[in-house]
């Protein structure tokens, strides 16, 4: 019964994270974007003290459920490790924990986080890594699927649903999203949970919490008659049938173990201390403890220091081969702050990318910000009704603002170019800037070649909030004849 409860809370966690990158209608985010905020290393980074706490109380309790119910990545290595036992059954081993590597993933989880490092974070984070994956690979197949049953529906006249554009916001992003599905799904398909109980700093955490855990599986050695079931059908490799010992800094609480054996043996209860019972579990050296401890402090001493492609221009101009302009500033959307503050505290999740109804924000594909997201105009602007990268943002990597405030948020200035310019270059009237500038920062004046020529744009730098409108709509090829740079750090007009 237990894993059957584990399995459904589990399947529905998994189905509702995996909509709110999959759903471009923005619905899912209405019910489900809780489930972003309760993952453990965007409530460490967001501060979330509450999250934090209750997850911690959580395994005190139970283990290390997060894992085999929260956690997305989890959830997704347990269906390749189910897929797997259709091949094979009774599969698993017992092998000893791998200590030195565990520790060492995790401290250098911290060190990326103490140096800023915010590419060796993403790449590590187990909910950004699922979050990767859904976007970059399961979204373009559910947009895809989508457009088949729009063009279905168009031929009985029904317009329920609409077409979408299916495309890839970075090659870097997508190689990486598809490398890490293959790496954990092979180890999942063979090993189990072997990418949880070695690489993932989470796994490690929760782990060494778990080892103290209230509520545990215990073998009755009494009723054991050291078939050796439940060890192999352990994913998390933590159970030595032979010695009657389990490893519960790896046991992930799936229950599985409890199902499998015949005589009962094995059952989810309270702990009983080693001595009474005669069962001890597997620990590891005392000083993966010190180890432990000290980068569990660092983790939080940084926290608390950090908290200190569209294609037509309103569907009348087909716009192509349209360039990124060399910027000197990247662009981070409104509610980031600043570049410092994004870079400290995104996980490169690609929530927000995914969100993102107006194509603007796409992976970075700089290594010191790696995956994290930043704004480019070549597919649509940042439009100043929207604020859904705020909304969803789970680590206040972007915080939550409105649309008043959103209206005055400068993230960056436009920079004409004359060069470019189809006024000057073709000698004909455009004013497409001006007039599409939502916020009228940009005038059409008289050039310097007389009355008569065409009039060319003014940009009033003080009052431009950087949405890139102008960019996006500028009718010159390859590049727009004005362009967004950002700024290190926003400032309300």
């Amino acid at each position: 019964m237990l894993r059957k409860i584990r399995i459904t809370i589990a399947v529905i966690f998994f189905i509702c994270i995996t909509l709110l990158f999959l759903d471009f209608t923005g619905l899912a985010h209405t019910w489900f974007k809780w489930m972003t905020k309760i993952q453990f290393l965007p409530a460490i980074l967001a501060l979330n003290a509450g999250v934090i706490i209750g997850l911690i109380v959580m395994t005190l309790l139970l283990g290390r459920v997060y894992c085999s119910v929260i956690c997305p990545l989890g959830v997704m290595q347990d269906i390749f490790g189910w897929l797997g036992k259709k091949s094979k059954k009774n599969r698993y081993s017992y092998s000893h924990a791998k200590n030195v590597l565990r520790y060492i993933m995790l401290a250098i989880m911290v060190l990326a986080i103490i140096l800023g490092v915010g590419s060796c974070v993403a790449l590590l984070a187990p909910y950004s890594a699922y979050g990767r994956i859904a976007q970059n690979l399961f979204s373009p197949i559910w947009i895809w699927c989508n457009n088949l049953l729009a063009a279905w529906a168009e031929k009985y006249e029904s317009y329920t649903f609409y077409t979408m554009d299916v495309w890839v916001r970075s090659w870097i992003t997508f190689g990486i999203a598809a490398a890490t599905l293959i790496i954990v799904g092979i180890l999942a398909w063979r090993n189990g949970r072997t990418y949880c109980n070695t690489i993932c700093p989470v796994g490690t955490v929760l782990g060494f919490l778990s080892k103290y855990s209230l509520f545990k599986p215990v073998i009755d050695t009494t009723k054991c008659n050291g078939c050796g079931l439940c060890a192999r059908n352990c994913k998390a490799a933590c159970i030595d049938s032979k010695n009657h010992r389990i490893d519960y800094s790896r046991c992930v609480a799936c229950m599985d173990c409890i199902g499998k054996c015949h005589n009962g043996a094995i059952s989810y209860k309270l702990g009983i201390r080693k001595e009474e019972s005669g069962i001890e579990d597997i620990q590891g050296p005392d000083n993966s403890r010190r180890v432990f401890l000290t980068t569990t402090v660092a983790v939080g001493t940084v926290a608390v220091l950090h908290a200190q492609e569209k294609t037509v221009d309103g569907g009348l101009a087909v716009i192509t081969d349209k360039k990124i302009p060399d910027r000197k500033t990247p662009i981070v959307p409104p509610g980031a702050i600043g570049i410092k503050h994004l870079t400290d505290h995104c996980t490169a999740c690609q929530l927000c990318v995914a969100a993102c109804p107006n194509g603007v924000l796409r992976p970075s594909e700089k290594l010191s910000t790696l995956m994290q997201p930043r704004s480019s105009y070549e597919r649509g602007y940042c439009r100043p009704e929207c604020t859904k990268c705020s909304e969803v943002c789970p680590t206040g990597a972007i915080i939550k603002i409105d649309r008043a405030e959103k209206s005055s948020i400068q993230i960056g200035h436009a920079v004409w170019v004359a060069a470019n310019c189809v006024p000057l270059t073709d000698g004909v009237e455009c004013g497409n800037c001006a007039r599409h500038c939502p916020v009228g920062a940009i005038q059409m004046v008289e050039s310097s070649n007389g009355a008569d020529a065409p009039k060319i744009p003014v940009v009033n730098t003080e009052i431009c909030i950087g949405c890139g409108a102008c960019e996006n709509l500028c009718p010159a090829r390859p590049f727009s004849a004005i362009y967004v740079e950002g700024h290190e750090n926003h400032r309300t007009i």
